[in-house]
């Protein structure tokens, strides 16, 4: 019998103790702690790197989605979730299998005997794909509005609110994010963030650079046909001539 590493990320204590109730079970799988948030979580993958993960997706401090965009260690996921229409067409492409709350035990059993499978697969020799990156490349997919970006850096977990961004350049298969703060490189391409990013907020102005229109102080000209942002916190940012009509467009001048 194969033993399994488990926890639980669910910020509801009803929903861990329902969880820790079904999987008592199950004496194959070993939960080695549950935790309320998604930091937590995060920690005690890392630290533990378990098999699998039982994780909601609506969570205070970082969501379940968030989460996985900074998780390294490859697992499989089970999510816990109120009903989403847009989660749980990710999940049933790409995840374990979702648990939509409040779930009964029969479904509770389904959903285990799809994770033993695939676990049991994995350990047989046979390659088994994490769920994780399809369901990254799915959400990366959708038309949903980033309020806030979750960027790993120098081994700390950096929440930041999209109305704290000054500006974004383009770095090769990477994105810098500027702050008052700092800058944050993320893997990302500018076309994500020209579609997910709030365009009444920030606008495209170059090949290179998104701005937030809130940052700007002025605009002056640069070299011909071509002007420069200066930002409130004295930063320059490029403008291209289609930048240039579409902040005409944006800022009504």
């Amino acid at each position: 019998m194969i033993t399994i590493k488990a926890i639980i990320i669910e910020d509801e204590r009803p929903a861990r103790d329902l969880l820790q109730t079904c999987l008592a079970e199950y004496p194959e799988i070993e939960v080695l702690g549950e935790y309320d948030n998604g930091f937590d979580g995060l920690k005690a993958i890392n630290e533990i790197e378990p098999d699998a993960v039982f994780l909601d997706v609506q969570m205070p401090k970082l969501t379940g989605f968030e989460l996985l965009e900074v998780i390294e260690h490859q697992l499989q996921i089970i999510f816990t979730t109120a009903y989403d229409q847009y989660a749980i067409q990710a999940f049933e492409k790409n995840a374990v299998d979702y648990l939509l709350k409040p779930f009964s035990k029969v479904r509770f059993r389904e959903a285990v005997s799809k994770l033993k499978a695939r676990i049991e697969s994995g350990k047989a020799g046979v390659k088994v794909e994490s769920s994780i990156e399809k369901i990254r490349q799915h959400i990366s997919q959708s038309d949903e509005i980033l309020h806030r970006v979750v960027i790993k850096k120098s081994g700390k977990i950096h929440v930041i609110s999209t109305a704290d961004i000054n500006f974004l350049e383009a770095q090769d298969d990477y994105v810098l994010i500027y702050t008052d703060e700092g800058k944050y490189l993320k893997q990302q391409t500018m076309k994500y963030y020209e579609k997910h990013l709030d365009s009444q907020q920030f606008v495209r102005v170059h090949r290179s650079y998104i701005a937030n229109i809130a940052r700007i102080e002025r605009i002056e000209p640069y070299e011909k046909n071509n002007f420069i942002l200066i930002l409130k916190d004295g930063s320059k940012v490029p403008v291209s001539r289609s930048g240039m009509q579409v902040l005409k467009e944006n800022l009504d001048f």
